[in-house]
C-alpha cells in the first residue's frame, strides 16, 4: 500500500475519532489493518489471473482439438479416396482386357449353329430371318464401367444414399459383368461405413457366395470380422479374423485381420 493511501487512511480515521473520542489508538490501528488488506486483496487478484489463465488454456485447447478433428477427417478421406482410386484404375485395366473379347457389331453367336440344320432340313423347315437374329443382347463394356464409375465417385462423394442405389441399380442391369463382385462388395461397404451393420454383413455375404472366386472375398471376410467386433460378438469376430488369415496369408486383409485378433487378445476378449 502507497503512502498516499496510507496517509489518507489516517486522516479518515482521525477524523473519525475526533467524532468518537472513545476509541483507542489500538482499535484505530485494527482499523487500518482492516482496510488494508481490503484494498490490497492480493490473493483475490491472484485467484482471478488464474482463473483467467485457465480460460485462455481451455480457449487453445479447444482449438487444437478441432485441428486434431479436422486432421483426422482429412486423413480418413485421403485414405478411403487412395482406395478407391486403386480400386477403380484396376477394373479400367480389367476393362480393357473384356473389350477386346466382345463380339464384332452385328455378329450373331447363334447363326453357325443353326445354319448346317436348317439346310439339311429343306427349304421348309429354314429358321426364318427374323428369329435368327434375335440373341442375348451383348454386354457392352464402356456402358458397365461407365456405370460402375459413377457409383464409386459416389461413394468417393460421401452420397451414401446415392452410391447404395447406384451399386443396386448396376447389379440388376449387368448380374453377369465383371465388375459385378465388386460391385456388390462396395455396396456392404456404404451399409458398413454408415453403420447399417446388419444390411452390411447380408451384402458382404454375397459377395462370398455370389463370388466365391473374387479378389473381393478377403477384403468381405475382413469386414464382417470388423462388424462382429463393432456389435461385440467376440466368438464370431475372432472365427471371420482367422480365417482370412488362414484362407489369404501374405495378404493386406490378412495383416488387417491378424492386427485386430491381437487387439482382441489385449482387450481380453
Amino acid at each position: 500500500m502507497s503512502a498516499t493511501s496510507r496517509t489518507l487512511l489516517l486522516l479518515i480515521l482521525l477524523a473519525a475519532a475526533v467524532n468518537a473520542p472513545a476509541a483507542s489508538k489500538a482499535e484505530l490501528e485494527a482499523r487500518i489493518t482492516q482496510l488494508e488488506r481490503k484494498l490490497d486483496s492480493r490473493s483475490l487478484v491472484d485467484m482471478l489471473n488464474q482463473v483467467s489463465e485457465l480460460q485462455r488454456q481451455m480457449q487453445q485447447l479447444r482449438g487444437d482439438i478441432e485441428v486434431q478433428n479436422h486432421t483426422l477427417e482429412s486423413l480418413q478421406k485421403r485414405q478411403r479416396d487412395l482406395y478407391l482410386d486403386i480400386d477403380r484404375r484396376l477394373h479400367r485395366l480389367e476393362a480393357g482386357g473384356v473389350e477386346t473379347q466382345a463380339p464384332a457389331p452385328g455378329a450373331t453367336g447363334a447363326a453357325p449353329l443353326s445354319s448346317a440344320p436348317a439346310a439339311a432340313a429343306g427349304p421348309s423347315a429354314a429358321v426364318p430371318p427374323a428369329t435368327a437374329t434375335v440373341a442375348a443382347p451383348a454386354l457392352n463394356p464402356a456402358e458397365q464401367r461407365k456405370a460402375y464409375d459413377s457409383a464409386l465417385e459416389l461413394l468417393k462423394e460421401g452420397r451414401y444414399n446415392d452410391a447404395a442405389g447406384a451399386f443396386q441399380g448396376f447389379l440388376q442391369q449387368y448380374p453377369d459383368s465383371s465388375y459385378a463382385d465388386n460391385a456388390q462388395y462396395w455396396l456392404g461397404e456404404v451399409y458398413y461405413v454408415t453403420r447399417q451393420f446388419p444390411a452390411a454383413l447380408a451384402e458382404f455375404d454375397k459377395v462370398l457366395k455370389n463370388y466365391p472366386g473374387s479378389a473381393k472375398s478377403a477384403d468381405a471376410l475382413l469386414k464382417q470380422g470388423y462388424i462382429r467386433y463393432e456389435l461385440k460378438e467376440w466368438g464370431k469376430a475372432r472365427a471371420r479374423l482367422d480365417e482370412v488369415v488362414k484362407n489369404y496369408p501374405g495378404s493386406t486383409s490378412a495383416r488387417l485381420a491378424q492386427e485386430r485378433l491381437d487387439r482382441l487378445k489385449q482387450e481380453g476378449h
